[in-house]
């Protein structure tokens, strides 16, 4: 999806996500990181605009108040342990918490992404904002595929 699509790709992504749990991570050059992250909305169809809230003070807040890109995966039931992984404190980076889970590099964000989500966003900071908690909105640059093995929400 880019900045000049529709909003449907969005939209269609959008719409498997009542209320639950996104993974988002992110590539530094050095290491992979990710975090689930539960405040997550969407914002805008045009322009396609989704926001995220991080803890201020968070490694991943820190990170992302450094890198432009990241990636977005709405979790699907079935990958309940995965979010359980990257929700616990001093976990390691996201390799290691996604051995043995199938998973991609995002071509536009170089993040990781595990395979079976409901949908993934690669997205590209636009504007942070930055109050007692962090939250920023970000633009999708692309969306993903949906993956064949797909599971339901």
């Amino acid at each position: 999806m880019t900045a000049t699509d529709s909003g449907s790709g969005l939209a269609a992504a959008l719409s498997v996500f009542a209320s639950g749990v996104t993974l988002l991570t992110v590539a530094d050059g050095r290491d992979d990181v990710g975090t689930t992250v539960s405040a997550f909305c969407p914002v805008s169809l045009d322009p396609p605009l989704v926001a995220v809230s991080l803890i201020a003070g968070s490694y991943p807040a820190e990170l992302l108040g450094r890198v432009d890109r990241f990636a977005v995966t709405i979790l699907a039931a079935a990958q309940r342990a995965v979010a359980g992984r990257f929700a616990a404190a001093g976990r390691p980076g996201a390799r290691l918490m996604l051995d043995g889970v199938p998973h991609q590099r995002g071509p536009v964000s170089g993040a990781l992404i595990p395979d079976g989500g409901l949908a993934a966003l690669e997205c590209e900071v636009t504007q942070r904002l930055e109050p007692a908690t962090t939250c920023w909105c970000w633009r999708p640059c692309r969306m993903l595929p949906t993956w064949p093995n797909r599971a339901s929400p």
